[in-house]
């Protein structure tokens, strides 16, 4: 607990765990909803809102979170435009973003030697003021979840039946989307943008495919979030590596470990089962067997 003694490994896994949680219930719902690659799209945009801020000499945090939040609401009209091919508003704006993204960084030479920091992410280089925007953003993607939980789970899972029983359809979804560039925005000093999709779908892919229940997803979805990341960082702190690196290689052991004893235990059901099945068919002509001898 060495590292604990820290302020900026304090402030590591305080933003680290937040955001997890936060992440962790979004990709839940991205992945229901077909659109887990749109965490990879506004990370891009938010990259464009980063570098148009470092140009312009203002505060790229906060510009690298407004242009999330637009990109989101543009993505969102975009779609509707799209209906039959929803994906491809999602290569649109991550075209206009990452293309905007890397004619900025060629205007501003100084940027491109902190490159790395966004697109890796650097997690125990969170200052104080981006964790208090993480802060805010939880409190906000906690009172959205709340507030619209059975509006939101019914979209997620048909749209169309959503809309024929009155639910603002419309007003959700762009609502849900403005809250996902902002989860974005406030994940990318995590793990960074080539990296952010898997803080939000890796626990989410594990979560549906060993939970029970839709609730039971979003807390598997959490815990998991939560140990990568905390796990991560400790293993970072231990090897010296980068943190969102790190934090990526762990979650995706989560998967293929879960995956894979999720296999094992069906397997082994299985066989349970068949020999069951077997004893069962054994056991009738045994007993007639039996019958048949104390008659002799």
């Amino acid at each position: 607990m060495e590292m604990l003694h820290y302020d900026f490994m304090q402030r590591a896994f305080c933003a680290g765990g937040i955001v997890a949680l936060l992440a962790s219930v979004l990709g839940v719902y991205l992945m229901l909803r077909r659109q887990a690659l749109m965490a990879d799209m506004l990370s891009h945009v938010s990259l464009a809102g980063v570098a148009g801020g470092a140009y312009l000499h203002i505060n790229p945090t906060l510009t690298g979170f407004l242009v999330a939040i637009v990109g989101a609401i543009v993505v969102e009209y975009v779609r509707r435009s799209y209906k039959t091919y929803s994906e491809v508003s999602i290569a649109i704006i991550m075209v206009g973003g990452l293309s905007s993204a890397v004619v900025l960084m060629a205007l501003n030479q100084s940027l491109n030697k902190n490159l790395s920091s966004y697109l890796f992410g650097s997690v125990v280089a969170v200052n104080e003021t981006e964790l208090r925007l993480i802060v805010l953003v939880a409190l906000l993607g906690a009172l959205f979840f709340f507030l619209f939980r059975r509006p939101l789970y019914q979209i997620s899972f048909d749209e169309e039946t959503a809309k024929t029983s009155g639910l603002p359809v419309k007003r959700v979804s762009l609502l849900f989307s403005v809250l996902t560039g902002m989860i974005v925005a406030a994940a990318m000093p995590i793990v960074g943008v080539l990296l952010i999709s898997s803080l939000i779908v890796l626990p989410a892919a594990l979560a549906i495919r060993i939970a029970p229940s839709f609730t039971a997803a979003l807390f598997i979805a959490m815990g998991i979030g939560l140990s990568g990341v905390f796990t991560g960082l400790s293993a970072s702190y231990q090897l010296s590596t980068p943190p969102g690196g790190t934090i990526a290689l762990v979650l995706l052991a989560f998967l293929v470990s879960g995956i894979g004893i999720k296999k094992l235990i069906q397997q082994a059901g299985k066989s349970r089962s068949r020999s069951s099945e077997a004893e069962r068919a054994i056991t009738p002509n045994f007993t007639r067997f039996s019958k048949d001898s104390s008659m002799h």
